[in-house]
């Protein structure tokens, strides 16, 4: 079952980007939208049957909580800002960085992670990288995107760590309404604060946005925090690389646009590293219950 999650929670990302791109309002107010909306559709289920779990946490709870939707925000935020100042591909290639962010993370904590485990990461990372055909330019514009698509890599790496750790007290509801919440209340001042209107579109925008918050939002990130109770941080990063497969083989599908080569090499090379990585951390766990036992 936590396989066939996986596999929706995939193509409900894979899905974010084609339709963000079909839709004609700004990323930002996008991604506060798809945010609100998901808190608002759970509001009634949290507030009601998880009130006293979210309510009863204590300050360090709140913190991580906090922790976790203000970084999934800057995420969004350096994610967006990274595509109007260099390429798509670099962007790409360069957020990918959040599993290795995750394994240093982890290492800081003082959970060194396995070599397969290292191992397998780069190789997905590089798999990644053949996709999206890095072409990183020098340029101070170009560099400043870099940074940006790097810095949203680190963001997402945190909000996935921290959301393991707070999936430990909270169930997925109630911590999905919380983090969402708290990512939509920052993405709001941040676009009252940048100008970024939150309204005034077409009906066929906001359907699309209704779409993006359905797949990406609900079917997506939500289902990443379920699984985020079952699954480390980092074979959950691993899993999102398949994001950037999946978005071009949608397009494929759906646009009729032709693949070159290297997406199948990369395809095979993230799943190659999906599975060194998983089965790494399989036998670690078996040998942690022997142990115990």
């Amino acid at each position: 079952m936590n396989y066939l999650l996986a596999l929706v929670a995939v193509i409900g990302v894979s899905m974010s980007g084609p339709l963000m791109a079909a839709t004609a309002a700004p990323a930002l107010a996008i991604a506060f939208w798809r945010n609100a909306m998901a808190t608002g559709l759970l509001a009634p289920i949290a507030l009601t049957r998880h009130r006293t779990a979210i309510t009863g946490q204590d300050r360090h709870g709140w913190t991580l909580a906090i922790v976790a939707g203000a970084a999934l925000a800057a995420h969004f935020a350096c994610w967006v800002g990274s595509l109007k100042l260099t390429s798509v591909a670099a962007a790409t290639a360069l957020v990918s960085m959040q599993v290795l962010f995750v394994i240093a993370i982890d290492a800081l904590r003082g959970r060194r992670a396995a070599p397969a485990v290292v191992a397998g990461s780069l190789l997905a990372v590089v798999g990644v990288a053949a996709i999206s055909g890095v072409d990183l330019s020098l340029s101070k514009e170009a560099l400043w995107g870099d940074a940006l698509a790097l810095a949203g890599g680190l963001f997402a790496a945190i909000y996935v760590v921290v959301g393991a750790r707070v999936r430990e007290t909270l169930s997925t509801t109630a911590y999905t309404f919380t983090c969402y919440g708290i990512c939509s209340a920052i993405l709001l001042v941040v676009c009252l604060v940048a100008g970024v209107p939150l309204g005034g579109w077409s009906a066929r925008a906001w359907v699309m946005i209704v779409a993006v918050m359905v797949c990406a939002q609900l079917l997506g990130h939500s289902v990443i925090n379920h699984l985020l109770a079952v699954m480390s941080p980092v074979v959950v990063s691993l899993m999102l690389l398949l994001e950037v497969p999946g978005a071009a083989l949608l397009a494929a599908a759906f646009l009729g646009e032709s693949l070159p080569w290297l997406t199948y090499g990369g395809i095979v090379l993230i799943l190659a590293g999906l599975a060194v990585v998983t089965a790494s951390t399989g036998r670690a766990r078996r040998a942690e219950t022997l142990l115990a036992d």
